[in-house]
C-alpha cells in the first residue's frame, strides 16, 4: 500500500513536470511569435514572396516588431502578406513606410523588413497596406555576377594585350617606353615646362609687385581709382574738354561757312579774292590813283614859283625859320 502511494507520488510529480514544462514551451513559443501581445495588422502584395512562410518574423530598424499572420493569393499571381505588428510601435511605423522581403543572414529564414517613412505621413492603423518593394532576386544577382565576370575575362584580357603591345615597343606610348631617344626628347620637354613654370611664378610675383605699387597711397594710379574728389574733378575736365570740342566744332563750322562765302563770287569779298578782271581794274585803277598822285604832288611844287603863292610860300617859310631860332 506504501508502495502504490509512493509510485502515485513519483507519477504526480513527473506529470506536473510536464505539464510545465508544456507551460512554459507554450509560453515560450507564444512570446517568439507574440501571440500574447496586442498587435495590429498590416497587410501588404508582392509578386514574389521567395518562399516566405507564415510566422517568419517581421523587423523595422533592426527590432522584431511581429510574425506573417498569413499568406493569401491576391488578383492574378500576386500575393499578399497579413503582418501581425505589436501595438506599442505602431506610432513610430508611418503610413509611407515601405516593406520589403529580405533573408535573416546570409542562407537564413526569409523576414519582412519594414522602413522608410517620414513625420510628414500619419502612423499607420489597423488594416493599413503598406507600400511593397521587391528584393533584388539571388537568380538575377548571380546572372549579374555571371555576367561581371565574363566582363572581367575580356578586360583582363585586353589588359594584357595592351601590356604585351607596351613591352615590344607598340604604339606612341610604347615608344616612350621604350625609345631612349624619345625619353631624352621627353625629358627635355620636360625640363623645359618646368623653366617655363619657373619664368610664370616670377612674371607672376613682377605684376603682383607692380599692381601693390599701384594701390600705395599717392600713387597716381591709386588716386585716379580711390579718390572719389579727384574722380569728380576729371569728370568735370571731361566735360569741359568735350564742350570745347563741342564749340571748336561749331566755331569750325562757321569758319567752312565764311570761307564758302569767300570763295562765292557774288559778294564784293568774295569778287576781290576770286574776280580776275576785277583784279585787273582795280590795278589799274591803283595805278592810275599812283599816277595822279605823282602829278599832284609835283603841281604843288610848282604852285611855289608861281606869282600868286609866291608871297605866301616865302611867308611860311620865314615863319619856320624864326621857330626854329
Amino acid at each position: 500500500m506504501r508502495g502504490e502511494n509512493k509510485r502515485s507520488v513519483i507519477v504526480g510529480i513527473f506529470v506536473f513536470i510536464g505539464i510545465a514544462i508544456l507551460v512554459a514551451g507554450i509560453l515560450t513559443l507564444g512570446g517568439q511569435q507574440k501571440k500574447f501581445v496586442k498587435s495590429i495588422q498590416l497587410k501588404a502584395v508582392f509578386d514574389d514572396i521567395g518562399g516566405l512562410q507564415a510566422g517568419n518574423n517581421i523587423w523595422f530598424s533592426g527590432v522584431k516588431i511581429g510574425t506573417v499572420r498569413k499568406i493569401n493569393f491576391y488578383g492574378d499571381s500576386q500575393v499578399e502578406i497579413e503582418m501581425n505588428v505589436e501595438q506599442e510601435v505602431v506610432e513610430f511605423i508611418r503610413k509611407d513606410s515601405k516593406a520589403t522581403i529580405s533573408s535573416d543572414g546570409l542562407i537564413g529564414n526569409k523576414i519582412i523588413m519594414i522602413y522608410g517613412g517620414t513625420t510628414m505621413a500619419p502612423p499607420v492603423e489597423d488594416g493599413d497596406r503598406l507600400e511593397s518593394v521587391m528584393p533584388l532576386d539571388t537568380d538575377q544577382m548571380m546572372e549579374t555576377l555571371q555576367v561581371n565576370n565574363e566582363n572581367l575575362v575580356e578586360i583582363t584580357g585586353n589588359l594584357k594585350n595592351l601590356t604585351s603591345k607596351l613591352a615590344e615597343g607598340e604604339g606612341m606610348v610604347g615608344a616612350a617606353l621604350t625609345d631612349s631617344l624619345l625619353a631624352e626628347s621627353f625629358r627635355a620637354i620636360v625640363k623645359n615646362l618646368d623653366q617655363a613654370s619657373i619664368n610664370s611664378n616670377r612674371m607672376i610675383a613682377e605684376l603682383q609687385n607692380f599692381t601693390k605699387k599701384l594701390n600705395q597711397e599717392g600713387n597716381l594710379f591709386n588716386d585716379l581709382v580711390t579718390d572719389t574728389t579727384m574722380a569728380s574733378e576729371l569728370k568735370q575736365t571731361m566735360e569741359s574738354f568735350k564742350q570745347t570740342a563741342a564749340n571748336s566744332e561749331e566755331m569750325t563750322q562757321k569758319l567752312s561757312a565764311i570761307t564758302d562765302k569767300f570763295n562765292d563770287p557774288n559778294n564784293s569779298f568774295g569778287m576781290l579774292l576770286n574776280d580776275p578782271e576785277f583784279a585787273e581794274t582795280l590795278k589799274s585803277t591803283l595805278e592810275n590813283t599812283d599816277s595822279a598822285t605823282y602829278n599832284l604832288n609835283r603841281g604843288m611844287e610848282a604852285l611855289e614859283y608861281t606869282w600868286p603863292f609866291n608871297k605866301g610860300f616865302k611867308r611860311k617859310q620865314k615863319a619856320e625859320e624864326k621857330e626854329n631860332n
